[in-house]
């Protein structure tokens, strides 16, 4: 049995919401936001008093609800903010509990 198009939305939600559940992970989209959406893995460790597995495993979840996206640019990765997942968020769930005018 497939899955209706709500329930697909609910499930990319849910990855959404539990990868926002974490205030590291948080915290991680707004140093992104600030650095005009796009950081090396290192300077993302930089910032963050956590070890590097610890900060590759919040990486993956992010990457996992397409929060952020990642490249290898020479010798690095680079991730990069994805606003629209973001957007797509706030239109398409938040927006059912808007008030009506």
């Amino acid at each position: 049995m497939s899955k209706s198009k709500a329930e697909i939305e609910l499930d990319e939600f849910e990855l959404v919401f539990a990868a926002l559940a974490h205030e590291a992970r948080r915290r991680i989209l707004v140093v992104l936001l600030g650095r005009k959406g796009e950081m090396t893995a290192g300077d993302i460790v930089k910032r963050f008093q956590c070890s590097w597995p610890t900060m590759t495993r919040h990486l993956s979840v992010l990457e996992d609800a397409g929060l952020i996206r990642v490249e290898k640019i020479g010798r690095e990765r680079h991730y990069f903010l994805n606003r629209k997942k973001m957007i797509t968020v706030i239109e398409n769930w938040l927006i059912w509990f808007k008030e009506e005018t």
